[in-house]
This record gives structure tokens, C-alpha cells and sequence, in this order.
């Protein structure tokens, strides 16, 4: 009996202990440390830079084929700087999309084209007056583009107003020729304007590509140039 006693009142300490050793053998929580102000800043610095680099890299891929592309074509056709004189000579209006391989003017520049409009103009080398009489100083024929690539999109182009203005037979209206082929003419024209869409388009997001990535590798990259610390050993 004393034996039997004397085991169920050990049984109840040895539990308490096993619970105070389980207890004292399971890992603590440790509390994160807080950052301190310069990790704060180092943070946000190199999260600001990161989505500066991505955004500004990320839009020209939309930049360049929309604005700098036809800028750059526009500069390369060399048009002259002084408008001549242009009259409408003829338009056709097609449809089919063999038959339209190209237009005076459309709305979009990504879809298929099944209907399109030609306008065929003559214009002479040197500027005329809009009020001259004389047909047979218009020696030169070409097509009219709206710009360099002969599409946009809304507001800068309507195509329903340009082929009303430019497409009636006999109008007459200022124009631009292109240097490098004579066959382009635009309606307007201006090389500071174009100059100023490769900047703001395309110089101005590379530059702020190219500073905030170096901006990054400075940051997070050890760009000193030192030579591993040299081992000596003994020789026995």
C-alpha cells in the first residue's frame, strides 16, 4: 500500500516536470528586429529607383514604334523646309485589301486595311502662289500622306476631315516634298517638332533607364576592384 501511495504522488511531479522540460526545450519566438533609419531609406531608395528603371523602360516599348519611329523616318525623308504649292490632281477610293496597300490616310496603324483612299497631287519644285492661275507649272506628281507613315490615331488625325479638304480634284493647298523621294508630300511639316518627339520620347526615358539601373548597381553591387587577401602557408 505505502509503495502504491508513494507512486501516485511521484507520478503527478514527474508530469510537472516533463512539462517544464518541454517547455524550456521549445524554441522561442524572437521578436524581428526593427530596421533602423538608414535601412528605412535604403528600402525606399531602392524601391523608387527599381520602379523608376521599369516604368521608363517599359514605356519605350510603346514610345518607339508610336512617336520616335515616324520621327525619325520624317527626318531621314529630308522634306523641304519652305511649302510649295500642291493640287489635287485625282483620288481613287478602293476597297479589298489587295487593293490597299497603302492609304493617304488612315485611322490605326496595326489593323488590316479593306478600304482605303489614294489622293495623287502635282506640285512644281519651287514655291508658287496659291492664286496662280497657270496648271502647266505642276510638274511633279506624287502621293499625299497625312504624315510620314500615312496613319494615326484620333485626335491629331481624321481621316474624314483631310480626305474632304485635300481630296476634292483641283484643290489647291500648301505642301511639303520629300528630298529623298520626290513621290511623298505631306501637308505639314515641322523638323523642330520632330526633333523635340525624339527627345522627350525617347532620350529622356532611356537616360532615366539608363542613370536609375546605375544608380541600382552602385547601390546593391561592390564595384571596387581588390584582390582577395593572399593566404600564406608554412612549408615544413
Amino acid at each position: 500500500m505505502r509503495g502504491s501511495s508513494c507512486e501516485l504522488l511521484l507520478d503527478p511531479q514527474a508530469e510537472l516536470r516533463k512539462r517544464r522540460l518541454l517547455e524550456l526545450a521549445r524554441p522561442k519566438k524572437q521578436r524581428p528586429a526593427r530596421r533602423t533609419c538608414r535601412q528605412r531609406v535604403w528600402f525606399y531608395a531602392t524601391s523608387l529607383f527599381a520602379m523608376t528603371a521599369v516604368s521608363a523602360g517599359s514605356s519605350l516599348l510603346f514610345l518607339v514604334p508610336l512617336y520616335v519611329d515616324p520621327a525619325i523616318s520624317t527626318l531621314a525623308a529630308d522634306f523641304t523646309p519652305q511649302p510649295v504649292t500642291c493640287v489635287t490632281a485625282r483620288r481613287d477610293d478602293r476597297r479589298g485589301i489587295n487593293n490597299c496597300t497603302w492609304s493617304s490616310c488612315r485611322e490605326g496603324c496595326t489593323s488590316d486595311m479593306y478600304s482605303c483612299t489614294h489622293i495623287f497631287v502635282s506640285y512644281h519644285a519651287h514655291n508658287l502662289t496659291l492664286d496662280s492661275p497657270s496648271s502647266s507649272d505642276f510638274t511633279e506628281e506624287a502621293v499625299l500622306l497625312v504624315n510620314i507613315k500615312g496613319c494615326g490615331y484620333p485626335p491629331e488625325v481624321r481621316c474624314a476631315d483631310f480626305n474632304a479638304l485635300y481630296g476634292e480634284e483641283g484643290a489647291r493647298f500648301p505642301c511639303y516634298y520629300s528630298r529623298q523621294n520626290r513621290t511623298i508630300v505631306m501637308t505639314s511639316y515641322d523638323r523642330d517638332k520632330q526633333v523635340e518627339v525624339i527627345i522627350n520620347y525617347f532620350a529622356i526615358p532611356f537616360v532615366v533607364t539608363l542613370v536609375t539601373s546605375v544608380v541600382l548597381c552602385v547601390m546593391h553591387c561592390d564595384c571596387r576592384n581588390t584582390a582577395p587577401p593572399r593566404s600564406f602557408r608554412r612549408h615544413a
